[in-house]
């Protein structure tokens, strides 16, 4: 029998998975054992990035070429549509962060308003822990808490880690909510693409928001996917 090639496993493997998967999948499932490497994950990824029967949908999503319009499709997006890429964009970033604190055993919540987005062939509300905030403050600053896109919480049930993505819109409502909870003792994230990075700094560093800007960190999307990508490595949370 014909041995296959390294590609060739790849694509199979994206053809079992509905024609797409993410890096970390194909990590998973993907047989190795007669791959003459001593790093196969590194493998993969070259394959992927350089296959002309591949292409991306995300950092970290892949997709075959001969299924793109039904991938597509299933994800409801087509050339030009912003609002849906918007969409798309955002619930995807907030599964990869829900399945990173899982791991880290956080207990996990998104606003009731995202539940029914699709994080690949999942719900969110199918992979979180919850879409109801916990009781941890007064009313006012839990309505403020409540529509941060991704809370991790403690054992205590304290937030430990807020998340707001930020694919296009302003830097300065997310900002405005992290202001007013500033007072706990909590991990600030902003997550966008690279490229809004000096856009995210002016936005930071103005008076009004000068007793956080020591506190909000800037994530990009690559780092987030990494972090997804490794978590079998990851023992503590760090970014």
């Amino acid at each position: 029998m014909k041995k296959k090639s390294q590609e060739t496993q790849v694509i199979n493997a994206l053809k079992a998975e509905g024609g797409y998967a993410t890096l970390k999948r194909l990590y998973e499932i993907i047989d190795v054992s007669s791959w003459k490497t001593k790093t196969p994950r590194e493998s993969i990824r070259r394959i992927v990035q350089l296959s002309n029967y591949i292409f991306r949908i995300q950092p970290g999503l892949w997709a075959l070429e001969e299924m793109r319009d039904d991938v597509l499709k299933y994800f409801k997006l087509k050339s030009g549509d912003k609002h849906n890429e918007e969409k798309f964009t955002h619930s995807y970033y907030q599964g990869l962060l829900i399945e990173i604190g899982k791991f880290q055993n956080y207990s996990t919540y998104i606003p009731p308003q995202d539940k029914n987005k699709l994080f690949l062939k999942d719900k969110l509300s199918d992979i979180v822990d919850s879409t109801e905030l916990p009781c941890f403050t007064y009313n006012e600053l839990l309505r403020k808490a409540k529509s941060v896109d991704v809370i991790w919480f403690n054992e205590r049930k304290m937030p430990s880690a807020l998340y707001e993505i930020e694919h296009t819109t302003d830097f300065k409502n997310s900002l405005s909510k992290f202001y007013e909870l500033q007072d706990f003792y909590a991990k600030f994230h902003i997550v966008a693409d690279n490229s809004r990075k000096e856009e995210f700094k002016d936005k930071l560093h103005v008076s009004m928001f000068k007793p956080i800007e020591n506190r909000v960190d800037f994530i990009d999307y690559n780092r987030v996917v990494g972090m997804y990508e490794n978590l079998a490595k990851i023992e503590t949370y760090k970014w």
